[in-house]
């Protein structure tokens, strides 16, 4: 055995408390060989699968599969995670070669016929095998893998199918990598006070922490983080420096220089339409959507064109409003994007009587942990606890969780603050899913977020519901409780897994949450009752700009993924005639343009899928309902009910057989337009 053999911590079984990554081990130069011996090992065994001589059975194929590459999936769990938080030139390059690796080793998987053959004379008499619930949701999930990926096809049709996976598991890392590129590389520095109007302290104790970052000690540093551009854009009177970094930010990807995205979208785009028709689909969108609860790209669009009449209605009010304001302090100019958030914070001060300047104080990052694990604990019964195990980052915080008998539950890490060697926007991850295949296997999550880090953190009202967000995610992944780990933790449709987190963040807005953690970080003293009413009060504020926002991103996202393959794609000025078709407001930026748009073009996740946020908002505004209607935010029963049917139930059922098991029925888009406070708008 080798020296570096020997040393690489995955080549051993971790004795770390709860076995926890050894990340104070683990050296760039380990996961090649990690990688390629997990490649080799997940080969085999899917080998000896497809080999076996006698008939399928769903132990000696189904159950086989979901035993198979462990290694593989430790690995691959850790470097993700790793190259998301804390990347650096040597992790790049690692990404830039295992991405096509790794998808070239899936498609060997999910093409391979005999494979194939086994799992379809399963699923041809599923009816007749008497599996459980959750053994047949499994089986379904291989099945759809498998005709999804192509193993029905062909030859020739396979080996264009692999080489089209392939690559565009190049482009969703170079996309990746570029943006990460552009956001690391640019800062606004300001030196002067006059270039510093308007903003509060806290904003400026961000940028001067940004700018010590970047080598500029004693200046201040604007940074391409939505956490230093949007109290930047929403506080500074200087409208030159809001124009100018601005337009920097919506040009991440798109600047004509060796980080630049648009060809990578257009092949991208490409590719994409061509695997679906490979599949037998129209579009990549009618590709995509088949195996989501929306099933079609109609019933996407049916969805977002319903809320796209009142939200602009709204959105276009609030616009004139702020001109007024405009033309009342002597301004000769007409409102544009980069005077949205500061005229819109003046707008909430008028009609609202409220400032973010007044209610960040009573934001402390740590008071909003702790209002998160509060809430958890209330309805789960869950605690956190601080232990002392292995980190990614000194930043980096772990806890302990223990369910209501003092059982162990996971692990949960909590990674919240800024730096330039992390990609941006905030996420929910794991490094170990629940299962109990193979005994009981507790999860290992973790949630990512981007807050300018402070002495103490204080966070917008926006930053806080965030980190609720998130943690509605972990909770998914930290109360899972299957069998299979092909349907645990997050393993849901696109346009379920975002009901936990969407659900969440409710609670966070709730007086009786807000009395008890929206504490001033200085006196200790909680938020007064009148401030927390109007700050309620408000919770609809610029809810029209929002949404325009949103939704033109997800419009934007469907129609490039509803084209065929052909003619080359400008697309810029694709955007340009999408906005323009549904008569976007000039004075709104998307919420992500297509050159930075990492959600869709980082990888498919989210690909003709970012609708899903709205989809399952309709889902989450009933499901809190459920809660009202009992007069209790925390009433046991529904909690309970949650838990089971949402929860811990992963994708062991079809959702919305999981849905109706909670609340009965499934909901209508109402619920949706009342929470955000355009029910009756016409």
């Amino acid at each position: 055995m080798t020296s570096q053999a020997s040393d690489n911590p995955f080549f051993e079984a971790w004795t770390t408390p709860f076995g926890v990554p050894p990340f104070g081990r683990m050296k760039p130069e380990h996961f090649e060989p990690a990688f390629s011996r997990a490649f080799a090992e997940h080969e085999a065994e899917v080998a000896k699968i497809a080999a076996d001589p006698a008939p399928p059975s769903f132990e000696n194929t189904v159950v086989a599969l979901e035993n198979a590459g462990r290694a593989l999936q430790r690995v691959d769990d850790v470097f993700g995670q790793l190259v998301g938080t804390t990347s650096n030139d040597a992790l790049l390059e690692i990404e830039r070669d295992i991405s096509p690796r790794l998808a070239a080793h899936w498609n060997t998987i999910r093409m391979n016929g005999a494979l194939y053959r086994r799992v379809d004379a399963l699923f041809q008499k599923r009816d007749q095998l008497k599996l459980t619930p959750e053994q047949a949701r499994v089986l379904e999930r291989h099945h759809t893998a498998f005709r999804r990926a192509g193993a029905a096809l062909n030859a020739d049709k396979k080996k264009r199918l692999a080489t089209i996976t392939e690559r565009l598991a190049e482009l969703g890392t170079a996309f990746s990598q570029n943006l990460l590129a552009d956001e690391q590389t640019y800062s606004m520095v300001i030196e002067t006070e006059a270039e510093l109007a308007g903003l509060p302290d806290f904003v400026r104790s961000a940028a001067r922490a940004d700018a010590d970052e970047r080598g500029q000690k004693g200046k201040h540093a604007i940074t391409l983080q939505r956490s230093s551009v949007e109290p930047f854009l929403q506080f500074s009177s200087r409208r030159d420096l809001r124009e100018k970094v601005f337009r920097a930010w919506i040009a991440r990807g798109d600047n004509n220089d060796k980080t630049d995205n648009k060809a990578i979208i257009a092949e991208t785009i490409a590719l994409r339409a061509e695997r679906a028709k490979l599949l037998g689909y129209p579009s990549f969108a009618h590709y995509r959507l088949d195996d989501a609860m929306a099933k079609t790209p109609e019933a996407v669009r049916g969805l977002l064109e319903t809320v796209w009449a009142p939200a602009r209605q709204r959105a276009l009010a609030d616009r004139d409003d702020m001109q007024e304001i405009i033309r009342e302090e002597g301004g000769n100019f007409a409102l544009a994007p980069w005077d949205w958030r500061y005229y819109a914070e003046k707008l909430r001060k008028r009609r609202c009587d409220i400032e973010e300047a007044a209610v960040k104080p009573y934001m402390q990052l740590d008071r909003i942990i702790e209002a998160a694990f509060h809430t958890a604990q209330r309805l789960f019964g869950l605690t956190f606890t601080s232990v002392d195990v292995p980190v990614w980052h000194p930043d980096v915080r772990a806890w302990e969780v223990r369910g209501a008998d003092g059982s162990h539950v996971g692990i949960f890490y909590g990674d919240y603050f800024a730096r330039p060697s992390k990609h941006s926007g905030g996420w929910m991850g794991t490094m170990r899913d629940q299962e109990k295949l193979t005994g009981s296997v507790r999860p290992i999550v973790l949630n990512v977020m981007n807050f300018n880090k402070g002495d103490p953190t204080l966070l917008s009202f926006d930053d806080a519901r965030t980190l609720f967000h998130e943690m509605g995610h972990a909770l998914h992944g930290l109360l899972s409780n299957v069998t299979y780990p092909t349907v645990c933790c997050t393993s849901v449709l696109t346009d379920w897994v975002e009901l936990p987190s969407q659900l969440y963040e409710h609670w966070f807005q709730q007086p009786e949450i807000l009395g008890q953690f929206a504490r001033h970080y200085q006196t200790g003293e909680p938020m007064p009752k009148e401030l927390m009413q109007r700050l309620l009060a408000a919770r609809n504020f610029n809810r029209g700009c929002e949404t325009v926002e949103y939704i033109a991103s997800a419009l934007v996202d469907l129609d490039l993924h509803s084209r065929d393959a052909t003619g080359a794609l400008d697309i810029n000025a694709f955007e340009r005639a999408t906005l323009d078709r549904i008569g976007m407001p000039a004075e709104i930026g998307m919420r992500h343009r297509p050159p930075h748009f990492s959600h869709v073009f980082s990888g498919g996740y989210y690909a003709s899928a970012y609708y899903s946020y709205m989809w399952s908002e309709v889902l989450d505004a009933d499901a809190f309902a459920a809660f009202e209607e009992t007069g209790n935010i925390f009433d046991p029963t529904i909690a309970k009910k949650l838990r089971e049917h949402v929860l811990s139930a992963g994708g062991s059922r079809d959702p919305a057989e999981l849905y109706i098991a909670f609340r009965g029925r499934l909901p209508s888009p109402q619920a949706l337009l009342k929470k955000r406070g355009f029910a009756g708008a016409a």
